[in-house]
């Protein structure tokens, strides 16, 4: 029987394994072209003073289980911050045994913990485990809201339009 997934704050010396996990999370995407972060870029963006993004590392048996990276974000609505998950992965070696619970459990105490009113994330519309996996929780999917996103080089003609 495995032990509970313990999770703890990453640090510096984690930089290799986040970015591991987030190459292998862009393998299960299926957008491994798309990682485009190094290990300086994610060291600088969490470590470095003024860094905006949080990273946390699951840990099950001693082994690195999966990581998540989140940020703050604010509801003009509620008045009041909440937190974004940007990444959650779990290696599949450790899947339906407690981990991705224990990681989603440990966000919800950070938003809980930093009077945050929400809690979100988004899941690709063809990632049917995912998707059922954060139903089973109580989490709802926002169907009336439609991301959008603006990148590359389009962001930056936007900008200097």
């Amino acid at each position: 029987m495995s032990a509970s997934p313990v999770i703890r704050k990453a640090t510096r010396e984690d930089i290799s394994l986040i970015r591991h996990f987030i190459v292998e999370l862009a393998i299960y995407e299926k957008a491994e072209h798309e990682v485009e972060a190094s290990e300086i870029d994610l060291e600088k963006t969490l470590f470095d003073e003024g860094a905006t993004a949080h990273a946390v590392i699951c840990e099950q048996d001693g082994k690195a289980a999966g990581f998540a990276v989140y940020f703050f974000n604010y509801s003009t609505w509620q008045g009041r911050n909440g937190l974004y998950l940007e990444d959650l992965y779990i290696s599949p070696d450790f899947r339906g045994k407690g981990a991705g619970k224990a990681l989603l459990q440990h966000l919800a105490k950070i938003a809980v913990d930093n009077n945050c009113g929400r809690f979100e994330w988004s899941v690709l519309d063809w990632n049917t485990p995912a998707i059922d996996f954060y139903q089973s929780l109580g989490a709802k999917p926002k169907d009336e809201w439609i991301g959008y996103r603006m990148d590359g080089q389009t962001l930056i003609d936007f900008a200097n339009a």
